[in-house]
């Protein structure tokens, strides 16, 4: 197989178009996914995170909106947006680094200089010190990221505004220091007699600066799929009980993992006083989760786990720890994004997979891996629809308006949250050093 029919054969845009048209079998969640994404920037469509998993997930007023871009972009056909990419690139050389997380679209993967999760690629670019502009091809929190973990003289770009993580969105900073604040009022402020706090809070990478410098003012913790039981143990040896935010379900699967019973795990729910729990459960909790959760993972269920076994009696099924309990309890594992790529580059030849996480990085995987039998447990293809909102277009965009010296779409966090951000990052990687992105 080529480069060109790797390409071709993992590219969920096309699979969506060759369905819309009746070329192809199968089925998507929406048949807006065909569309730019640009028509969802227009201030007369109503707010929202575009066609997509998080498509019913409610955003909040003052998420980022795009606006328009250049109407030679939008109208350009794919080849021709490829073409400027890719010279825009040349041209920029050692000036610019590309970031693609495992979620793009491969027509993004395909120009991007590193390929991982979202706290890989920001380390990545710690590597290309040289580099002026961090083209974070991925969402919202991650070009935070990037920019926390970056020099003071690069620039944070993300292609596009709009694309933002509805998990993120529902926790923010005043939801979580109401609850810290409630939380105080029935633990109080000292520490038991081994000197640990009533509480510690552990946020997933998946979050704002916002947060990540919440938890770093108030001794917590940043997590990632990969490491969050790592963290949870360094969060109990300073703490009696746990707020993990902003996945319910990261959080359940981590603490069950690590022996906590379910009923010491309530959730937070923030719009009930307490969160909806007694005094008396938080006094026997030792995790509270937050009532949050990706749109993405939460689509899968014991059902297709069922299905797939029925079809494929052989198959190995791997599934996001994002995903809910009863579906990593039914998988045969359950691991981060690099931990999923890792477990089908090592298997043997002829292995059959199904795997429950985005279809571009499923797709991807099948297309790099023709030696293996690979496919989705959802049949149903419905991309994240924010990572979703990176198209070439914007990517062409930002890069030849840093050819003509103009940076736009910046993502910069302020000192005063930037400050507490990085110390908890840096208490996460003194607990759990990552692994780096793949670079193409």
């Amino acid at each position: 197989m080529t480069i060109q029919d790797t390409r071709s054969a993992a590219s969920v845009d096309r699979r969506l178009k060759l369905i819309a048209t009746g070329s192809s079998a199968g089925s998507s969640c929406s048949g807006e996914l065909t569309s730019g994404p640009w028509e969802f920037d227009a201030p007369t469509i109503a707010h929202g995170y575009g066609p997509g998993a998080s498509q019913a997930d409610q955003i909040p007023a003052a998420a980022p909106r795009q606006g328009q871009i250049p109407a030679e972009y939008t109208n350009a056909p794919d080849e021709e947006l490829h073409e400027r990419i890719r010279a825009a690139k040349e041209e920029l050389g050692e000036r610019a680094v590309i970031l693609g997380h495992f979620y793009q679209r491969d027509e993004i993967i395909q120009h991007a200089d590193f390929v991982g999760d979202s706290f890989q690629l920001a380390n990545a670019a710690k590597t290309r010190p040289e580099a002026e502009a961090i083209v974070f091809c991925g969402v919202h929190f991650m070009a935070e990221t990037a920019d926390l973990l970056s020099t003071p003289e690069q620039a944070s770009i993300l292609p596009n505004l709009a694309a933002g993580c509805s998990m993120a969105d529902m926790a923010d900073l005043d939801s979580v220091t109401e609850c810290w604040e409630q939380l105080e009022e029935v633990y109080g402020t000292e520490p038991d007699a081994d000197g640990r706090a009533p509480i510690i809070p552990v946020t997933y990478m998946n979050s704002s600066a916002a947060l990540k410098g919440f938890v770093g003012e108030h001794g917590g913790i940043v997590c990632t799929s990969s490491n969050a039981s790592a963290v949870l143990d360094w969060a109990f040896e300073r703490g009696q009980r746990v707020l993990f935010f902003p996945d319910q379900h990261l959080g359940r699967n981590t603490g069950k993992a690590a022996g906590v019973p379910l009923e010491q795990m309530p959730m937070w729910n923030p719009n009930r006083p307490l969160g909806g729990n007694t005094e008396q459960q938080l006094e026997e909790a030792k995790i509270l989760l937050w009532h949050g959760f990706c749109s993405v993972h939460k689509r899968f269920s014991v059902e297709q786990i069922d299905q797939a076994r029925a079809e494929h009696p052989d198959v190995h099924v791997i599934v996001h720890p994002e995903s809910p309990m009863p579906v990593v309890d039914a998988a045969d594992s359950a691991g981060s994004t690099d931990f999923i790529v890792k477990a089908i580059e090592a298997a043997p030849a002829g292995s059959t997979f199904a795997i429950g996480t985005e279809i571009n990085l499923v797709q991807r995987l099948a297309a790099e891996h023709p030696e293996h039998t690979i496919f989705c447990l959802d049949p149903v293809i419905c991309p994240c629809s924010t990572m979703y909102r990176i198209h070439p277009a914007y990517l062409a965009w930002v890069l030849e308006e840093l050819v003509a010296g103009n940076v736009v779409n910046q993502i910069s966090v302020p000192d005063s949250v930037a400050d507490p951000a990085r110390t908890a990052l840096e208490r996460m990687l003194s607990v759990a050093p990552q692994q780096g992105a793949k670079k193409k």
